[in-house]
């Protein structure tokens, strides 16, 4: 996962915290609720089209909610590294998951006892609410885990071209890999759906083998990253070191200065590309997951439509970003009151989801919550909410009484 998931407990003293319950807050008319628990480290999440949602556990599994409730039988489980930030670290549904039930999945390979960790980009097949035996096909192999574990980033999107994107960290052992083009760590990389890599990459004809993939550079560890639907604007988190982290427009061949700075440094290195904004280590110190608000149900007042929202893990906010202008504002405080944000995602019905772990437990447990609209439409109706406990039933409690 992200620098800090080992060691940040100990330095910001979060083991030894007691947490307060006052909630996240919001502005007026938003609501935070939780939708289910029992999850145990859960780092990212995709929505099926009939409104499932996938998520992977860092232990190597992947689980299904269903109707608001978390499935009891796995959906998959996997032979996976889990030092530090190694795991089950990426999942994205295939563009026609309707028809293929193709799902692809980014994990660390191995075991302890034979001493393999490898890098691999796998698709495997729905049947339903578990994984088609035998149906893994691992489509790209990146190559042997690198350090003692950090920074492997692993987002998975897929891009208005109809490509493929993921990411890649500098592995926390290494920051000279982010500026060298003989391999993909400290990458954002580009690939055809089938693991193949297209040829019009930005330096396909300048490398060999996997590093054809490479499609932007210069990255400590692009955890999170996002396509704006219609466009092909993207988005790029990447976690800092010592003093910033940053929000980076992706382009084609760019190089964005790891790990010769962080943060804004272009007037000393016009060579490098410049965030589009960077927030120093006095207001968090790891971004996490980001998303633009353009679903085809709008459940949120217009002003929020076309904005990019993103998250700290440490200080336990979410932001956001105007892309016409690029100035921030604030939205969601205290998420650390529930859990330490690691994913955003947005559901059919137009509500912002996001996982969040608990480090006040040594379990890590994680929850999934749900930011709704109370002036909007709500997921479930009141007929639903007389059956069985469904995310916004206690706002039409509110409103019934």
């Amino acid at each position: 996962m992200f620098a800090l998931l080992g060691a940040l407990v100990l330095t910001l003293g979060l083991s030894s915290v007691s947490k307060a319950q006052t909630g996240p807050t919001l502005p007026p008319g938003f609501n935070d609720s939780e939708v289910t628990s029992g999850m145990a480290a859960a780092d990212a999440m995709a929505f099926a089209p009939d409104g499932r949602i996938f998520v992977i556990e860092k232990r190597g599994t992947v689980r299904v909610i269903k109707n608001g409730a978390l499935l009891s039988a796995l959906f998959a489980s996997f032979s996976a590294r889990t030092e530090r930030e190694r795991g089950m670290i990426g999942i994205a549904l295939d563009p026609d998951f309707a028809t293929n039930h193709y799902i692809y999945l980014r994990y660390t390979k191995g075991t302890v006892t034979d001493g393999t960790c490898r890098h691999i980009l796998s698709r495997v097949t729905a049947n339903g609410d578990v994984m088609l035996a035998g149906s893994e096909k691992v489509i790209v192999d990146f190559g042997d885990c690198q350090g003692v574990g950090g920074h492997n980033a692993g987002t998975i999107q897929f891009g208005t071209d109809g490509k493929l994107y993921t990411s890649m960290g500098d592995q926390g052992c290494c920051s000279q890999y982010a500026q060298s083009l003989t391999t993909v760590f400290g990458k954002v990389l580009r690939l055809n759906l089938d693991g193949t890599i297209p040829t019009d990459n930005p330096f396909y004809n300048t490398t060999t083998g996997i590093n054809r993939a490479i499609w932007a550079y210069g990255f400590r560890n692009p955890f999170a990253f996002a396509f704006q639907p219609g466009t092909s604007r993207m988005y790029i988190n990447d976690v800092g070191e010592a003093s910033w982290e940053e929000v980076d427009a992706g382009q084609a061949g760019a190089d964005y200065g790891w790990p010769t700075c962080e943060g804004p440094c272009t007037s000393s290195h016009p060579e490098f590309t410049e965030p589009i904004y960077a927030y120093p280590h006095t207001e968090g110190c790891s971004i996490t997951g980001g998303l633009f608000y353009n679903p085809t149900t709008v459940s949120y007042p217009s002003q929020y439509v076309g904005k990019y929202f993103f998250e700290d893990w440490c200080n336990g906010w979410i932001r956001i970003l105007d892309p016409s202008n690029n100035s921030v504002t604030g939205f969601a405080e205290n998420l650390r009151d529930v859990g330490q944000a690691v994913d955003l995602d947005i559901g059919p019905n137009g509500n912002i989801y996001w996982l969040g772990q608990d480090w006040y437990n040594a379990s890590n447990d994680s929850t999934l919550h749900v930011i709704q609209h109370s002036n909007l439409p709500y997921l479930a109706s009141p007929a639903q909410c007389h059956r069985r406990a469904e995310p916004g039933c206690h706002l039409h409690r509110l409103r019934l009484r």
